[in-house]
């Protein structure tokens, strides 16, 4: 039977075609996304537990920090000579000393479609809540 959210996802991603084949990746995005709203409705979240769940999940899903980076070193995996990655976001790096985010601003097109460059870069300082871009 399910819950009135997998009810209204099922028809929302039906609208959206998201279960035909001939649709982004065959078909299995609406019923991925069905299997994730399933156990989400069964969490019994009110509308407040809910939302931080989901803002937790997102964060998480998308590979980013939930607490801010530390500049610890043990935080830094060295990708070529002198260049660190930072283990934890792995669009912020380090080089003599000092650290940048090369995604730190992401440029809007009037269509809203979003992009970075070589003008993305921002210098970090620590601690940094890489989350918050």
């Amino acid at each position: 039977m399910g819950t009135a959210l997998e009810a209204f996802a099922r028809e929302e991603l039906k609208r959206a075609g998201l279960f035909r084949k001939e649709s982004d990746y065959g078909g299995m995005l609406g019923a991925a996304t069905m299997r994730l709203i399933k156990v989400f409705s069964k969490e019994g979240h009110s509308g407040y537990s809910a939302g931080m769940a989901i803002s937790l999940f997102e964060k998480l899903a998308r590979y980013l920090p939930i607490t801010p980076l530390t500049g610890d070193d043990d935080e830094w995996n060295e990708v070529a000579q002198g260049v660190f990655q930072n283990r934890r976001c792995s669009r912020v790096f380090k080089e003599a000393g000092s650290a940048y985010d090369i995604e730190g601003i992401v440029f809007r097109e009037a269509n809203g479609d979003r992009y970075t460059s070589g003008e993305s870069r921002v210098s970090v300082t620590f601690p940094y809540d890489a989350a918050s871009i």
